[in-house]
């Protein structure tokens, strides 16, 4: 990765830069169950929603990548978080989702979260489940078939869970 990138929060000016990473990603299917023809509008909305931080990781002055952050459940739930996260389709492994989630946690800790947590991540997509685990996330729980894949039809999604 190179050496000038900074993650920060985003801003209102972001946004075509975002939907940008975003929409790729949703009208491929294969990683989040949102629908594949979601429109500009409603990617955006859903992931800049009030309940969320969202940051974007820029390199070279490039937004390469996104992600939110926010409290998984109310109440009694309230100290374990979620995030996403999407990177370009052009910077896929350059480390950026590595260093995004590593971002993720220290806010997360400095936000007072005792623990962070992945509710549907579908096993199809290896990259990102052997990238979670590697930073000490545990699968906890699996949703057999939940998720219908493009391309490999009905796999699995797991809940991932990691401690802070």
């Amino acid at each position: 990765m190179s050496s000038s990138t900074t993650i920060r929060l985003a801003e209102p000016s972001d946004a075509a830069a975002i939907a940008a990473i975003l929409l790729p990603t949703i009208r491929e299917g294969a990683t989040y169950a949102l629908d594949a023809d979601m429109s500009e509008a409603d990617a955006l909305a859903y992931w800049l929603a009030p309940d969320k931080d969202t940051f974007v990781l820029e390199e070279d002055g490039a937004i390469v990548g996104t992600y939110y952050l926010r409290t998984n459940q109310l109440g009694g739930g309230r100290h374990v978080c979620n995030c996403g996260y999407m990177t370009s389709l052009k910077a896929t492994g350059r480390g950026i989702a590595r260093r995004m989630c590593e971002h993720s946690q220290e806010v997360a800790r400095s936000k007072g979260y005792r623990a962070m947590q992945f509710n549907f991540v579908v096993s199809a997509n290896e990259r990102a489940v052997k990238l979670w685990q590697a930073l000490g996330f545990e699968i906890v729980g699996r949703l057999p078939l939940a998720f219908l894949h493009p391309t490999r039809g009905y796999v699995d999604a797991l809940t991932m869970f990691k401690t802070l």
